[in-house]
């Protein structure tokens, strides 16, 4: 049993009998008289009157005395019927019955993420689409309108060009024929699945975003779990590309060797890029191990001729975004698109990636148990990339170091151990998400055994600790998707370095994490964390090349906002002017 959870259950209402409320009744008949109130009227006034009275009392009672009892409780949400656009609140309206009631406030609805989200989808099919506004702050990272007209515009390109439509029968039988007649009147970007969760997620987000820069139609291949762990993000039409797509068998034996990789058709002189011969179809490969020919995508020349086949099939694990402000055609569009620079992935990922139903009901059944009553809550993502066993006891260090210096974490005081209630203690809850179980239980032990300085109340909380990444099992996927989210619904974050499962909560929660140092010789590093420069998913493969004078170069420094990340010294991340350099 959790330590934190309580063991006592809250009173439940009072038993008022039908022959108590008679006689109740009768006192005040003779009292006021009969020519006052006939004995039906005040019967049925008190039946009336005592709901609203033992409301009341719930609402006025001593808050801090519920609030500990309360800390474990599973609580189911109830939405009653009100207009389409009115926004909740939590007001607990039943002790005995462990429910929540979501009552109207005067937040302003931002179901739709300020317009970045379409309207009209069918909400049984996806719960979180509409209701994550009520787990997830308001976000101050507006989306621009520009943005938003061209995702709309966009969405209407998918209706237009998506599976089963005559244009996408048109575009097929090019493939098929592997020939190329004219211009085509829809052209695709198909995303193959690769790769773990964290890196599918970056992945997939980088290639929306080539699509929408290209006017391409965006394409998911399902592989394993896709279609488990997503909701559609775009109406009508699915963006997963059909089962009897003519070379989805090939995709497994993609790689730099491929026929049609377009890296190796420039290696040996197959395609120029002024040709007029044109392929039906070009596989890009900018997997981590890719070469020098394969990074020429992110070269304008290249990208004149990439834009001519009507099919492009991308295998990457890498959040390539940092690379395409350097190719100079799309500098003005991403300007246009993200005043903000830095929120990239902050909208582009709420705008794509919704839980499904199933991962939903993991991640609300575990947030309203352990996260929803706490004052403020601390997201700790924990990654050892060390093949032993832990836990490690300069990786524990190090987590303590960074959260005390940095104010995230009470300390404890270690000559006392009584805890004395104060009227109104701050319940702080700490998610933790790690393969590993130990790293929680020490937090939670010592806060169990010591009390904290601030008299602040401190709960820990692991939803999983699978020991291993298991990427090819449905339910570890889940659990991982569930997890991410969860710690993007945290107050403040922590995460590893150069782990992608970081860059996703960081990103969808739109807030700068503290970044804990990798370790390097079992010691812990000092100083322990830093700030993130921005949200923004660091590129942890970025080619060094300058396209125009066609020789090597240090990318981080040829726009000032595409910088080497916090975490990782060669890699590239975007940044705005005004963040910290």
């Amino acid at each position: 049993m959790d330590p934190n959870s309580s063991t006592r259950r809250p009173l439940s209402p009072p038993n008022y009998t039908d022959q108590g409320l008679i006689q109740l009744s009768r006192f005040r008949f003779r009292r006021f008289g009969s020519t006052t109130l006939t004995l039906t009227k005040i019967l049925a006034s008190c039946l009336v009157a005592l709901p609203v009275l033992f409301v009341l009392s719930l609402m006025l009672r001593h808050r801090p005395y519920d609030w500990l009892l309360g800390l474990g409780e599973a609580r189911v949400i109830e939405i009653r019927n009100y207009p389409n656009d009115t926004v909740f609140s939590s007001l607990e309206v039943g002790l005995g019955s462990g429910h929540v009631v979501l009552q109207p406030t005067d937040k302003p609805n931002d179901k739709l993420f300020g317009g970045l989200l379409a309207a009209g989808f069918d909400e049984a099919s996806c719960t979180s689409r509409y209701q994550s506004f009520l787990y997830r702050k308001t976000s101050t990272h507006k989306p621009s309108s520009y943005l938003i007209s061209r995702l709309r515009n966009y969405e209407d390109l998918h209706k237009r060009c998506g599976p089963n439509t005559e244009s996408y029968y048109r575009a097929l039988e090019q493939l098929k024929s592997n020939q190329t007649v004219g211009s085509a009147e829809c052209k695709y970007v198909v995303w193959i699945s690769f790769s773990g969760l964290g890196n599918r997620i970056l992945s997939l987000a980088s290639t929306f975003l080539y699509a929408l820069l290209t006017n391409r139609v965006l394409l998911v291949d399902r592989g394993k779990d896709m279609a488990d762990l997503f909701c559609e993000p775009f109406p009508e039409k699915s963006w997963f590309l059909p089962m009897d797509f003519p070379i989805i068998d090939q995709f497994d034996s993609f790689d730099q060797k491929a026929s049609h990789c377009y890296g190796n058709m420039l290696k040996n002189s197959v395609v120029i890029a002024s040709a007029e011969s044109v392929p039906s179809y070009l596989y890009l490969h900018l997997v981590h191990d890719y070469d020098d020919h394969d990074k020429l995508f992110f070269c304008d020349e290249d990208q004149s001729f990439l834009a001519k086949p009507p099919w492009l099939i991308i295998k990457t694990d890498n959040y390539f975004v940092p690379s395409l402000f350097l190719i100079t055609s799309f500098e003005q569009e991403l300007s246009k698109l993200f005043p903000e620079k830095g929120t990239i992935f902050h909208q582009l990922g709420r705008y794509l990636f919704h839980p499904s139903n199933n991962v939903w009901g993991l991640i609300t059944r575990y947030y309203q148990t352990y996260l929803a009553k706490a004052d403020e809550s601390i997201g700790i993502q924990i990654r050892v990339f060390d093949s032993r066993p832990g836990p490690f006891k300069h990786v524990m260090d190090q987590i303590l170091a960074c959260t005390l210096k940095e104010k995230l974490l009470p300390e404890v005081n270690m000559q006392d151990s009584v805890f004395t209630l104060s009227e109104n203690p701050k319940l702080k809850a700490v998610l933790v998400t790690s393969l590993n179980s130990g790293y929680s239980e020490n937090l939670k032990h010592m806060y169990w055994e010591h009390p904290t300085l601030t008299g602040e109340v401190i709960g820990v909380y692991q939803p999983s600790h699978e020991e291993y990444q298991q990427t090819e099992k449905e339910m570890h996927n889940r659990k991982a998707w569930a997890e991410m989210y969860l710690l993007s619904l945290t107050d403040a974050l922590v995460t590893s370095s150069w782990s992608t499962f970081g860059y996703v909560a960081q990103g969808l929660r739109g807030l700068k994490p503290w970044i804990l140092y990798k370790p390097e010789n079992e010691t812990t590093p000092d100083p322990p964390c830093r700030r993130a420069m921005s949200m923004e998913p660091c590129f942890h493969a970025p080619p060094f090349y300058d396209c125009r004078a066609k020789k090597g170069t240090d990318t981080g420094a040829i726009v000032p906002h595409v910088r080497h990340c916090e975490d990782m010294s060669w890699g590239l991340k975007v940044v705005d002017g005004h963040d910290e350099l």
